[in-house]
Parts: structure tokens; C-alpha cells; sequence
């Protein structure tokens, strides 16, 4: 087994973890379907952290080629996976079908949380490409991070329904078209 084989198993076990997660609030919201007062950007987030999380283990394996690991090079793709895992556990709450569920407020209650977390990702994500290969992201990936980066802290700044509202549906085509740009193809 070569190295990135058995480094990836931890973080293959933590993206599932973090899509498990997710999959048990979606659960949950369908089993107190009667009791659930729906606030659409949190599924949409919802949805968005399961296309993000599938999409980090499918970039995760470009790293097979790279070969000089050390324990600071695993640290610092683990923490990309930390983020990810946090975010599932907040997108959606821990649900008990006889009490109501307001994902409105749970969504407000957690914005700010669950933004800065977000920026942090692209953060670390921006630091592991410097890190590995000693080179920024190319201009399309770091452009596409770095306006994330900002419109998340917005988000964790503000709560002005308006703003979050608008973000999600934008957010979710700025996803759609950075995953369509860069990683259609597995390389």
C-alpha cells in the first residue's frame, strides 16, 4: 500500500462521517416532517455541504502523485476535512421527532458559526496548496476561494435575511460552476 492510500482512509473516514451526518438531518427533518417549520437557504446549504464534501474527496485524489509526506503535509489536508465534518453538524439540527423543529431560527442561531467556518475552509484549502507544492492555487481556484472567502464572512457578520436569501442560490451556482470549471474531470 503506497502512502496516499493509507492516508486517505482518515480522511475518507471523516468526509463520511461529516455526509453521514448531513443524511441523518435530512432523516430527521422527514421523520418530523409534521413538526418542521422549513427555511429553505438551510436546506439549500444543506444540500451544498453534501456536493462540497463529495467533491473534496474526489480533488483528494490528485494527491496520490504527491510523495514527500511528512506529518505536517497530513496535518494540514486533515484540517481541510475539519471544517467540512463541523459544518455538517450545524447545517441542520439534531432533531427529535416529537418537538418542533423552527430551521429558521437553528439557521440564524448558527450563521455566524457556520460562515466563519465556512472561510476558514477555503483558508486552509488555499494554505495546503502552498504548503504541498510551495505555489498559490491557480487564478481561477484562488479567484473562486477568495470571493467565498469574503461573501462567507459577510454572512457570518450579518444576519439580514435579505443578504443570506440572496447568497444561497448564488452561492449554489458559484459552487456548480467552480466544480464544472476545475474538477469536472478526475485527475
Amino acid at each position: 500500500m503506497d502512502a496516499f492510500s493509507y492516508l486517505s482512509v482518515l480522511l475518507s473516514i471523516i468526509l463520511g462521517l461529516s455526509i453521514t451526518q448531513i443524511l441523518k438531518g435530512f432523516r430527521g427533518l422527514m421523520l418530523a416532517r409534521s413538526h418542521v417549520r422549513v427555511y429553505w437557504p438551510c436546506l439549500l446549504w444543506a444540500i451544498l455541504l453534501l456536493v462540497i464534501d463529495v467533491q473534496s474527496w474526489w480533488a483528494m485524489y490528485e494527491l496520490r502523485h504527491y510523495k514527500d509526506w511528512t506529518f505536517l503535509a497530513f496535518a494540514i489536508v486533515l484540517a481541510q476535512t475539519i471544517p467540512l465534518y463541523l459544518l455538517a453538524g450545524l447545517v441542520l439540527p439534531d432533531i427529535r421527532i416529537e418537538s418542533p423543529v423552527d430551521l429558521r431560527t437553528h439557521y440564524y442561531d448558527n450563521h455566524r458559526w457556520f460562515f466563519v467556518l465556512a472561510a476558514l475552509l477555503c483558508v486552509i484549502s488555499i494554505s495546503k496548496v502552498l504548503m504541498l507544492f510551495g505555489e498559490w492555487p491557480p487564478p481561477l481556484d484562488l479567484g473562486f476561494q477568495v470571493v467565498f472567502i469574503t461573501v462567507s464572512l459577510i454572512a457570518a457578520w450579518t444576519a439580514r435575511e435579505s443578504y443570506h436569501e440572496r447568497m444561497a442560490p448564488i452561492a449554489a451556482i458559484g459552487i456548480g460552476a467552480y466544480i464544472g470549471l476545475l474538477f469536472a474531470h478526475l485527475r
